[in-house]
């Protein structure tokens, strides 16, 4: 994921198609409107409202695809972009009108609400919802760190699976960067 604030689009959308390059056409662009003021202050960026950084992030994403649409040499294929958020006025409107992927910040009891207000922006705009892949975050329970409560994390993933999420994602935080939660994911996909 990157931050529409930290870049020019066109300059995002150059970049991009470089690393898509690179990485042989496995580039996903995930793409945000930013959350961490932090960044922003010590990047020197106006951090605005969270408002203002998603009307910004509306007026980057046709720039991008028409920057990615006019480059030579262009992508390998249409790079797929993947949105992440749940706000349910702005996030899953640009979703509905922008994302290959929506990842949706959500549990396996917020997903079915968010999914439906998804659903609602795309019938207001003529998009069948189905063509967007579903994406979720595992939760870290705790004690899975630990190697203890991975039964939790499994149970979690596959509820999410049930209703449809086909991309699970597992917090992995440094500076130590145990993957213990992710490996223990791993494991139960490559079962299924």
């Amino acid at each position: 994921m990157t931050c529409n604030s930290y870049r020019n689009p066109d300059l995002l959308a150059d970049m991009a198609r470089t690393v898509d390059h690179i990485s042989d056409g496995r580039l996903i662009l995930g793409i945000g409107s930013g959350w961490k003021e932090k960044d922003y202050d010590e990047y020197g960026y106006e951090f605005g409202t969270a408002g203002s950084r998603l009307d910004d992030l509306a007026t980057a994403l046709p720039r991008i695809m028409a920057r990615l649409a006019k480059l030579n040499p262009a992508p390998t294929r249409r790079i797929p972009v993947l949105i992440g958020g749940k706000g349910p006025r702005k996030t899953l409107r640009l979703g509905a009108e922008h994302a290959d992927i929506w990842h949706g910040f959500t549990t396996v009891e917020t997903y079915p609400a968010a999914a439906a207000v998804l659903a609602g922006h795309c019938a207001d705009i003529g998009r069948n919802p189905a063509t967007i892949e579903r994406s979720a975050g595992v939760e870290d329970n705790s004690g899975v760190r630990r190697g203890e409560g991975i039964d939790g994390l499994i149970a979690n993933a596959e509820g999410l699976a049930a209703l449809g999420v086909t991309l699970l994602t597992v917090g992995c935080n440094g500076p130590d960067y145990d993957l213990t939660a992710a490996e223990a994911l791993c494991r139960w996909r490559d079962k299924r």
